[in-house]
């Protein structure tokens, strides 16, 4: 019996890689974040496989799930949204399968700062530009950053910043942002990227509040900041330069 930890995508059902969606179909057991992630994608799972929204279960239930697949001897597909290697609490419960002795594999998914540069059209790396990404979050309930993790700290090294997890502290962001950016960095807000009601509220520093006022959004919402967004005017990568050698280009 193995768990398949498997990365549902930022929400498009087609999003899924062919691997997660193959799990889907040979695994008796489904475990699904019911919440964030489409009820499409559980037309993939066997028509007689047992579903089990873990939305409203503690992490205590959701290993008694396991021990109970475990003693049956069924693999589990745990479907989690966008892409597991952030922010998808999947740590403690591979800790608690190690525990166990339980089995488990970890299929990527497309994450979520993807799809949302996707909607925006935008590459967010930009030769001599921005080369680095950044992806944070603000501190909640969930889980407190930690100290030496701040948004004053990543925005010194001028980097573009993909925030996570931080719609209801856009006032935040502004206001640690604004002084090391500046009021006119361009900022992007993507709200359920990829999902029909996706949404893109585009802005500066200065007015993307009053922005974001006149058309809010409560969740699932990436804020992104950095000069990669409004970059128009910048000089092409060497690399499909007709000069430019490298081995497999072929050229004398």
């Amino acid at each position: 019996m193995t768990v398949h930890f498997i990365g549902a995508g930022p929400g498009a059902a087609d999003l899924i890689t062919v691997r997660g969606r193959d799990l889907l179909a040979r695994c008796p057991v489904c475990l699904y974040a019911g919440s964030i992630v489409p009820a499409e994608m559980l037309a993939w799972c066997p028509p007689d496989a047992q579903l089990v929204d873990t939305a409203p279960l503690s992490l205590d239930e959701i290993e008694a799930e396991y021990k109970r697949a475990h003693g049956a001897g069924q693999d589990v597909a745990r479907l989690h949204s966008g892409d597991l290697a952030m922010w998808s609490a999947v740590a403690e419960q591979m800790r608690r399968l190690d525990r166990l002795g339980i089995a488990y594999t970890v299929t990527p998914g497309v994450p979520a700062f993807a799809a949302a540069a996707a909607a925006l059209g935008r590459e967010l790396t930009i030769p001599a530009t921005a080369q680095s990404l950044v992806l944070t979050r603000v501190g909640g309930r969930a889980s407190p950053m930690p100290e030496g993790e701040t948004l004053r700290g990543f925005g010194a090294t001028g980097a573009t910043l993909g925030i996570h997890l931080a719609i209801h502290a856009l006032d935040r962001v502004v206001a640690e942002l604004t002084p090391i950016y500046g009021a006119d960095c361009p900022v992007a807000i993507v709200a359920h990227a990829s999902w029909p009601e996706e949404k893109i509220i585009r802005g500066t520093l200065g007015d993307i509040e009053e922005r974001f006022s006149a058309d809010p959004v409560e969740r699932t919402a990436i804020i992104f900041v950095g000069q990669s967004l409004g970059a128009e005017d910048f000089r092409e990568s060497a690399l499909y330069d007709p000069a430019y050698q490298r081995r497999f280009r072929g050229r004398d």
